[in-house]
């Protein structure tokens, strides 16, 4: 038997073998928790002195057998082969002793002499083995001595007198974590002067990573072998459990090394304290349900009702037994196997009298917290007030869910109405958070209550911004003008009015209409800087500024100069966001990305869902500004991921832009009808976000060959940014998008009108607005000066970051160049707009780039002939066309084309009949060959 770490006591055992050989009987007691190596030990001592010559005998005690007399003893002859007398002898005394009444302790032999002819028996017995001894040594091996009989002990009592003039040793076992064995037998094993105590302690990471090297390969067990020991705490026992479920896992061989704690390890832990002390399972049944490190021994006490020196006897042992550690079970499966026997109702129990116990006791809100959400039902009329304290704790330490569940129980356990209206706005605010569907419940129950005028002042700001999420303007605009009506001096309310202000001005700009909303306009004067003006009001007037009077340095700095300031917290989250935006219109995408990506990280950090989904979806919209549609795609669905559609509220247009924006620039418009199609409410479009819904899905539509439906949704913009005093390129270029519909339905001085008077609104600053106005503008101008504005336009939207921008102008560029008949020029701006526009995920533009390189000789050459003119006539498709006319010279029916590009059939037949009008052909196979380059590319 191969056994870790057990050399010392192997070499103990060998040792007392050795001096009994010689004559000089040995007493050695095996000492150690439950799965400790002790039944290990015992079983190498045996095999050690069969092979001296030894006679082993063994037997084991039982708690079933614990009060039938001489039911150790009766063991022996099992193991006695050529004892055939002795075993005469011993069957004669158990028949005499057999019939003697035990009481329930198992003391009836220790208060009661035997009778002379049980006592004769006994003695005859251990005269019997000390004669056999003289031939061949004995070794007699007791395992689980604590649950020995009366009489078994007292026979043992009476024989270790003889050991030692003998040849024979004594081993017995005792487990720690159960009931003492009997005193006097301790008591008499001490005075023997061959006594030896062996404690086999627990294993250390070495010794386990050593087991566990014995079952799988090296390399696996040193990965494992800290995990297994900080779960098993060395107990050899846990730790061949801990074996077994690694053998029946189903983790991937390929995959990291990572310790499966499965239904061995619980069933092991289960089965160790049911054979342990009933005090000991009871205990582990209470630090299951404290689950708090180190609670002492003074709570358990009260809860298990028991002197508090047998529970530390018992805490002793369980963490010998490597059951617990600083006072906790050591992993959730073995508190969840802990508390398998527990019922519910003893469990509740146990949670309201650790609660009230606490209480009494004065301990912190957070630690009674859990008890009182563990009780459930019945609380006491404290409970309230501690579990909102914990939830405002919880708060502080960025545990939201935890901050909900306490304040949900308190709404439960709270008779008092005013206190409840209280607890329903915090509950509102802290569930707000992690879902906005979860704190909707209560807004009608809150709004009623400001309407009474219960629902303190403090939470009336709160209650509009989640009425207005919600698409309840009315209600909300309601709620602010009640706490106008009321004229609060507290400066901090005045100031919380204000900042809320100017936030709604930014973000809900139909409310800037009602009188008691209205906010100094971002054009006029800035606010004197005094100790109200802070750094909230100044976040969310730069993204004012910025949205009603164009990008400005002043208005970024702001924005950074505010965010400096500003720490994340459910006070600050709107405003912070509104900073980023102010960075984000104002062409500052670096920074706003900086910005961006820090408070993303921090709210993943403060494991709140909403903040991380906001900053996701915000993210992605800078991400698309600087021509990044597949980055972008990916975070707005994980914004979604994490808040679902129906929680977004009205803000909801922003992911939905996202995405549809996203879809639609990298070719996947089935995806973008996808998302079109998700349900939306009407205040949306009362929001900035329903701005960009509508832009997003205009561009659709324009490139889905839909330009009127385009154009709808373009003119739906133009009226509601000039209706909010919002009408700058920045926020939305309109009229840039307008003038491509209208170029679309060959409407070029309309389009040409448009981009001239976004061209006045932006003046000379090379920002991206221009340089995609510019863009525009060539395509509606003069064909002779389209090369200048392109050129123009490729260099704005190159330093501007917008790489998917400066790929289309690039685009433009090489057409317009080949056109003019300077194929040379043509080639290197193709070429750069082919590798953007790669990089970009973009692939109608690659495939359009595509096609302008396929029309132009390898080494620049324009191709001449009758391929000159197709690929001329090609090159005047728009790229709604385009696709259409290259999936039916594919060989594509209509209805297949309708299916695959998201439109109607009827769209597709006027997409071909331009087509064909414009290249001079009357049937689909006659269409030229570079269409079909164009789908095979």
């Amino acid at each position: 038997m191969r056994l870790v770490e057990r050399d010392v006591e192997l070499a103990a055992l060998r040792d007392m073998l050795r001096r009994a050989a010689r004559g000089h009987g040995g007493v050695t007691v095996i000492s150690g928790g439950i799965g400790s190596g002790k039944t290990e030990l015992l079983d190498a001592a045996r095999e050690l002195a069969t092979e001296s010559g030894f006679l082993a005998l063994r037997a084991t005690g039982s708690w079933a057998e614990r009060h039938s007399p001489g039911s150790v003893l009766g063991q022996l002859p099992r193991y006695a082969g050529a004892l055939a007398d002795g075993s005469d002898v011993l069957a004669r005394a158990l028949r005499r002793v057999g019939s003697m009444r035990s009481d329930a302790d198992g003391g009836a032999f220790e208060r009661w002499p035997l009778d002379p002819a049980t006592t004769a028996a006994l003695y005859q017995f251990s005269t019997e083995l000390v004669r056999i001894s003289e031939q061949a040594p004995v070794l007699l091996c007791v395992d689980d001595i604590q649950f020995a009989d009366a009489l078994s002990l007292h026979w043992i009592l009476q024989f270790v007198r003889v050991l030692r003039t003998s040849s024979i040793a004594l081993v017995v076992a005792e487990c720690t974590l159960s009931d003492s064995v009997h005193p006097h037998l301790h008591a008499e094993l001490l005075r023997h002067p061959n006594y030896r105590r062996l404690n086999p302690g627990n294993l250390s990471p070495d010794g386990v990573t050593e087991v566990l090297a014995h079952h799988t390969d090296a390399a696996r067990a040193a990965a494992l072998g800290a995990a297994c020991h900080r779960v098993s705490g060395g107990n050899p026992l846990l730790v061949r459990a801990l074996v077994e479920d690694q053998r029946h896992s189903t983790t991937l061989s390929g995959a990291a090394p990572e310790l499966v704690v499965g239904d061995g390890y619980a069933d092991t832990v289960l089965s160790c304290l049911h054979r342990g002390r009933a005090p000991a399972l009871q205990l582990a049944q209470v630090l299951a349900v404290l689950d708090e490190p180190d609670p002492g021994t003074q709570l358990p006490a009260h809860l298990l009702e028991q002197e508090e020196a047998v529970v530390e006897q018992c805490a002793t042992a369980l963490e010998e037994a490597g059951l617990i550690a600083d006072g906790r079970l050591r992993h959730p499966v073995a508190r969840a196997a802990a508390l398998r026997n527990l019922s519910v109702h003893a469990r509740r129990d146990l949670h309201r009298r650790a609660a009230h116990v606490l209480y009494k006791d004065g301990a912190s809100a957070v630690r009674i917290a859990p008890h009182l959400l563990g009780a459930e039902h019945d609380l006491e009329s404290w409970a309230p007030s501690i579990l909102r304290e914990a939830a405002e704790r919880y708060l502080t330490g960025n545990r939201p869910a935890d901050a909900r569940a306490c304040l949900d129980a308190a709404l439960t356990a709270s008779p008092d109405d005013g206190e409840r209206v209280a607890l329903k706005a915090q509950l509102a605010g802290t569930a707000w958070v992690l879902n906005p569907s979860i704190s909707a419940r209560h807004l009608d129950d809150l709004a009623a209550a400001l309407r009474d005028g219960r629902l303190p002042d403090r939470h009336a700001l709160m209650l509009a911004k989640h009425l207005l999420w919600h698409g309840r303007f009315e209600e909300a605009v309601e709620a602010i003008e009640r706490m106008g009506e009321r004229g609060d001096p507290d400066p901090s309310n005045a100031a919380e009015i204000r900042a809320t202000r100017e936030l709604l001005s930014s973000t809900y700009p139909p409310l800037v209409h009602s009188a008691v909303l209205a906010v100094p306009s971002a054009s006029g004067p800035a606010p004197a800087r005094g100790a109200d003006d802070d750094a909230r009001i100044r976040a969310a007037a730069a993204l004012t500024q910025v949205l009603s009077c164009g990008p400005s340095a002043a208005a970024a700095d702001d924005a950074e100069a505010a965010m400096r300031v500003l720490r994340l917290g459910k006070n600050t989250q709107e405003w912070i966001m509104c900073a980023v935006a102010a960075l984000q219109f104002a062409d500052r995408f670096d920074a706003a990305a900086s910005w961006c990506d820090h408070w993303l990280a921090e709210a993943r950090a403060r494991n709140v869902p909403l903040w991380e989904a906001e900053f996701s979806s915000m993210r992605a919209g800078i991400l698309l500004r600087q021509g990044d549609p597949e980055t972008a795609r990916r975070l707005s669905e994980a914004a979604l991921a994490k808040v679902s559609a129906k929680s977004w509220g009205v803000c909801l247009g922003g992911p939905l832009a996202n995405l549809v924006q996203a879809a639609t620039e990298t070719g996947d418009f089935a995806a973008a009808q996808e998302y079109l199609d998700v349900p939306v409410l009407d205040g949306m479009f009362s929001t900035r976000f329903g701005l960009y819904f509508l832009h997003a899905r205009g561009r659709y539509h324009l490139e889905t060959g839909r330009p009127y439906a385009a154009l709808d949704d373009f003119s739906a913009c133009a009226e509601l940014m000039r209706g909010w005093g919002f009408d700058q390129p920045a926020l939305v270029p309109w009229r840039s998008e307008s003038a491509r519909a209208h170029l679309a339905l060959s409407d070029r001085d309309r389009a040409h009108r448009l981009v001239r008077e976004e061209l006045s609104l932006l003046g000379p600053d090379r920002t991206r607005a221009r340089g995609i106005t510019l863009r525009v503008l060539a395509a509606t101008g003069d064909p002779t000066d389209r090369v200048g504005w392109l050129t123009r336009a490729a260099e704005i939207l190159q330093g501007s970051g917008d790489r998917l921008q400066a790929a289309g102008a690039l685009a433009d560029l090489g057409r317009a160049h080949r056109e003019t008949g300077r194929p040379s020029r043509a080639r290197p701006a193709l070429e750069m707009a082919a590798r953007l526009a790669e990089q970009c995920g973009a692939k109608p533009l690659a495939v359009t780039v595509a096609a302008e390189l396929a029309q132009i000789g390898r080494h620049g050459a324009p191709i001449t002939g009758d391929s000159a003119e197709r690929a001329a006539a090609v090159g005047r498709l728009s790229g709604a066309e385009r696709r259409v006319a290259a999936l039916a010279a594919h060989g594509h029916t209509n209805r297949e084309i309708a299916e695959r590009l998201c439109i109607t059939v009827s769209t597709v037949e006027q997409h071909l009949t331009r087509v064909f009008r414009k290249i001079g052909v009357r049937a689909r196979r006659e269409l030229p060959a570079e269409i079909v380059f164009d789908m095979a590319d």
